[in-house]
């Protein structure tokens, strides 16, 4: 019975409560049980303080002892990370097939592939056992790999995830999915406090994966469409993936499983059933973290991720009627960033627009416009410019989200940043 911590002390706190609070000591009460149900005796109770006691106290005296560690800016930032082995060398075979699949498709199709090769991966969320989950994404999943690996949870997003980290700590790989992205929120602390810091603190690996169905154009109003990915950038330890075509959805949801980080998983719902290739059957992981050049083009570059993706090659594809050529950076990753590759075709074409299905303020290309201004100076011949949705809760009535959506945008955004 402490103050919070050790300098706030106890004096401000009445004898009398003290008494009171005495009498309704746990410890206290589960001794009396193993005394009075269980004949556990004194001695016992001493032997047991005394494992306990010579457990610990001698790292607890190590700790005391060390000295300050010195300071090593690069030590630090390499320490955020659990290292990641080279995916990519790890083949385990391929037959090169193709086969179609939907954007949800490659999502499922890279949970099986991961759950048939490693026993240690389970899956954890509101009704995803039996019911296969509100998109369906697990169903048959129970029959396949058994109860004690898909397993439904209560609506608390906040356990679900501390389950999985305590998972992560004992040798599992979880996946945790969110219903709905918007929902994140109640698991916030889990999430920026635990499972982002741990490693860095102290911890081994914690391979927690987090599903997150997000985004709008569906008409489902302001509690199920936000695209919440910017509220984790700032926390370092977290790797926030955003896949925006059917390859991805398989490639990044495979790999992301496979790394040893608690890495943040955004599913589009839109583009769930509404996108659909031919993608290779079997799914070679990746390091996370790498940008792709989608299309190329010398006019100017289009920096996107996630719907912005699908949104950009549609734009990109009438903008060719005129002769104008766009070139299509996919981030895929939005931490870790790759400036290399926007960098590169920032060079050839000298001309950025930064396109976000979020709100403007504070979305994640706030941050990519800083870096390019930072490192790309002297490549731009007009400003970069950002598309974006607008600072408004996300509308339920269909044309008031299409107007609020960062498509509606686009082609103006276009038109003055080659006018510029």
């Amino acid at each position: 019975m402490r103050g919070h911590e050790e300098a706030s002390g106890t004096a401000y706190v009445p004898d009398e409560l003290f008494k009171e609070w005495g009498k309704k000591d746990p410890i206290l009460h589960i001794e009396q049980l193993l005394s009075e149900e269980y004949k556990v005796s004194s001695d016992e109770f001493e032997n047991t303080r005394k494992e306990i006691d010579d457990w610990f106290t001698p790292a607890l005296e190590k700790a005391l002892e060390a000295p300050y560690p010195v300071a090593d800016v690069q030590e630090e930032i390499r320490r955020v990370y659990t290292p990641v082995p080279d995916l990519k060398s790890e083949k385990t075979g391929t037959n090169g097939e193709q086969i179609s699949r939907r954007y949800i498709d490659g999502v499922t199709a890279a949970l099986q592939q991961a759950m048939d090769e490693d026993g240690s991966i389970l899956i954890l969320g509101q009704d995803i056992a039996e019911y296969g989950g509100v998109f369906k994404v697990t169903q048959g999943f129970t029959e396949r790999f058994g109860k004690e690996r898909v397993r439904n949870t209560p609506i608390i997003e906040s356990g679900a995830i501390g389950a999985a980290y305590g998972l992560a700590l004992g040798g599992f790989k979880p996946v945790v999915e969110m219903q709905f992205a918007d929902f994140i929120t109640c698991g916030y602390n889990q999430i920026v406090n635990n499972l982002s810091r741990s490693h860095y603190r102290w911890s081994p690996p914690v391979n927690v994966t987090i599903r997150c169905p997000y985004g709008g154009g569906v008409g489902a109003g302001p509690f199920h469409s936000e695209s919440p990915e910017s509220w984790f950038m700032m926390h370092a330890g977290l790797k926030i993936v955003c896949p925006g075509t059917v390859e991805d959805a398989q490639i990044l949801t495979y790999s992301a499983l496979l790394d040893p980080n608690p890495v943040l998983l955004f599913e589009h719902k839109k583009l769930y059933r509404s996108l659909k290739a031919d993608v290779p059957e079997h799914i070679e992981a990746e390091v996370l973290g790498h940008a792709k050049v989608l299309r190329e083009g010398k006019d100017a570059t289009i920096v996107t991720y996630g719907m912005g993706v699908q949104w950009a090659l549609e734009a990109a594809g009438k903008w060719q009627n005129e002769g104008i050529e766009l070139e299509i950076v996919d981030l895929r990753t939005i931490i870790p960033m790759d400036l290399e590759t926007v960098s590169a075709s920032i060079s050839k074409t000298n001309r950025a627009l930064l396109l976000q299905e979020a709100s403007l303020t504070m979305g994640p290309m706030s941050e990519m416009s800083a870096l390019i201004t930072e490192h790309c100076f002297e490549y731009l011949d007009a400003p970069v410019m950002r598309c974006a949705s607008l600072d408004t809760p996300v509308p339920t009535a269909k044309p008031l989200e299409d107007d609020y959506l960062a498509s509606k945008r686009l082609d103006g955004t276009i038109r003055k940043l080659l006018d510029y």
